[in-house]
């Protein structure tokens, strides 16, 4: 017979990681969006995005700079956290919010919340290494190589669960697989010349091994 759970909320309670990242996110976005629509600031505040990018977005000439000249001053290195919370569109953000809310919400019931927020942060600042190692002469903006981290940790959880069933663990691979098809034929139709499919699979495997590292972790202090 149905009985209901009166005392149950409509909607699965958000972690607090997660609510967090996307309020964060979705907070700096709303200003750039107001901005842009002349609602708050001046006449500059239209320009506000651009702006953001080039004071907090990832570039490879920086980076190559401050490789060479061993000189790594804070505006330099707060940039390889900052271009995770600064997008290109709306739709790019509405995909990494709802990436957030989806992986992020799995995280969080197996690992906790201080786990999400690491694999998020560490997948974003490693990808944004790969990227400035393998690019040459781009930029970086956006949150998709920390969500691909995400997506690196929620595979790695799939994988573990499929050998503990004697399988070989290939089909937790198939949602990466499927992104990276996805991302290939999105350059392809749009003739998009952009390297950022390297820090999304190096986000992708940074999260995969943060996950690892966060396991062993927690088993050696049980």
């Amino acid at each position: 017979m149905f009985n209901p759970d009166l005392n149950q909320t409509p909607i699965n309670k958000m972690p607090k990681s997660v609510v967090f990242l996307i309020i964060l996110i979705a907070f700096v976005e709303a200003i750039l969006q107001l901005g842009q629509k002349g609602l708050i600031g001046d006449q500059a505040s239209i320009a506000w995005r651009m702006q953001l990018i080039q004071k907090y977005g990832f570039f490879d000439t920086i980076f190559e700079w401050m490789r060479h000249n061993s000189t790594y001053n804070f505006n330099g290195l707060i940039r390889f956290l900052t271009y995770s919370f600064i997008h290109k569109s709306t739709m790019e953000i509405i995909f990494v919010l709802v990436f957030i809310a989806t992986f992020g919400k799995f995280i969080a019931e197996v690992f906790g919340d201080i786990a999400v927020l690491l694999i998020f942060i560490f997948s974003g600042i490693i990808g944004a290494i790969g990227f400035g190692v393998f690019s040459n002469g781009t930029f970086l903006v956006g949150g998709y190589p920390a969500v691909y981290g995400l997506i690196g940790a929620f595979t790695w959880v799939q994988f573990s669960i499929q050998r503990m069933k004697g399988e070989t663990g290939f089909r937790a691979f198939h949602l990466i697989i499927f992104f990276m098809i996805l991302a290939l034929i999105y350059n392809l139709v749009y003739s998009n010349n952009s390297n950022e499919w390297i820090a999304e699979i190096i986000g992708f495997i940074s999260g995969f091994c943060i996950s690892i590292i966060i396991k062993i972790s927690k088993e050696k202090f049980i």
